[in-house]
């Protein structure tokens, strides 16, 4: 077992010209894509192994960021099966000039760890201690119901 704090990812960039469409905020691909680095290392640390995005869910825009601006995210590992886990990463943006920092997106990935071979593999489990990660490790294993329940529907067309 790890504990959360084991595989804790915390990562900053910044928003430069490239990144951002032509109201000058951010494209929300360039978020995704620093989510999914944030949360494959966050995996990676945890699982100590290769990982794979196997899905991104519930993946919520809530404020623009735009050019110029800091964006801050943290990822955890919130819940561990016996080759996945998810991840949550929160991004929040900082205007360097006021020093205002905004919650901006939030999102769910679940990761695949992968052996030599490219085969799913055992991953330790989770050992949550704080009353906030128990609660996050609850919703976690809530999310993974509904994830496999709509992965078997898929599945079916």
């Amino acid at each position: 077992m790890k504990t959360v704090s084991h595989s804790q990812v915390h990562m900053t960039e910044m928003v430069l010209p490239s990144h951002t469409n032509a109201l000058g905020s951010v494209f929300g691909g360039v978020i995704m894509s620093w989510i999914d680095i944030a949360g494959a290392i966050a995996a990676q640390r945890h699982s100590q192994k290769t990982v794979v995005t196997a899905s991104i869910d519930d993946l919520h825009f809530v404020a623009p960021v735009y050019k110029g601006w800091i964006v801050n995210l943290k990822a955890s590992v919130n819940f561990a099966s016996r080759t996945s886990m998810e991840v949550g990463v929160r991004v929040d943006a900082e205007n360097p000039i006021s020093g205002e920092t905004f919650h901006t997106a939030t999102a769910y990935l679940t990761f695949v760890a992968l052996d030599s071979h490219l085969k799913p593999t055992a991953i330790p489990k989770i050992s949550p201690e704080s009353a906030d990660e128990k609660r996050r490790y609850e919703e976690a294993q809530k999310r993974r119901e509904q994830r496999l329940q709509r992965k078997k529907l898929i599945s079916k067309d």
